[in-house]
């Protein structure tokens, strides 16, 4: 149990972090369009990454670090991309939370926007692969145990993120609120980006 809470903890505050990933889990969660899908699929995205992490994959990421350099610049350009967009949004859309509308958009174009801000992400890969795979060995023969811990803490959060956003709302129903809302996202995927370019 111990080793549990351990990996529990650990993921959970490497997660808790507000990036790209978050911010697109809170804007879905805000505007209830495909919740559910979009928490399991990011659930399920870190529970694999762990799992290749847990395994020993992190070794092969040192090994080979062109991996990393990759989806450094393709993050970072899909980043740039969806950050430039959420400022048109913020500019050109007046948007209102009205949750008695159908949700609008494309489930399999939601779903893809999700596993990119996922998987082209090199951050994750640090801290899945590399970083939780590295400290996993420090609790052998228990590192499953650990591992277990660290993707319950992603579940833990995604859905806790996904489906407790709706507290807000009721701020939500206020066309600034999703100007300000689309703005900061922008603004978090840019630095992140730029981040990324910077090597920071």
């Amino acid at each position: 149990m111990a080793t549990f809470l351990a990996g529990f903890s650990l993921g959970l505050s490497l997660i808790l972090a507000i990036g790209s990933q978050n911010a697109f889990v809170l804007k879905q969660g805000l505007k209830n369009q495909y919740v559910f899908i979009i928490c399991i699929v990011c659930a399920l995205s870190d529970a694999l990454l762990i799992s290749f992490g847990v395994a020993g994959f992190g070794v092969i990421v040192s090994k080979y670090p062109d991996i990393e350099i990759v989806a450094r610049y393709g993050g970072a350009i899909f980043l740039m991309v969806y950050g430039l967009l959420s400022f048109k949004s913020a500019l050109m859309t007046d948007h209102t939370l009205l949750t008695d509308k159908k949700t609008s958009g494309s489930l399999l174009k939601t779903v893809l926007t999700c596993l990119a801000f996922t998987w082209l992400n090199p951050h994750v890969y640090l801290d899945t692969l590399v970083l939780l795979g590295s400290i996993s060995t420090q609790y052998q023969p228990y590192v499953w145990q650990f591992g277990l811990g660290a993707i319950m803490a992603s579940f833990v959060f995604f859905f806790s993120l996904g489906y407790g956003s709706r507290l807000l709302a009721p701020l939500f129903k206020q066309p600034k609120a999703w100007k300000v809302l689309e703005i900061l996202v922008g603004v978090i995927m840019l630095s992140i980006a730029a981040s990324l370019l910077l090597g920071i």
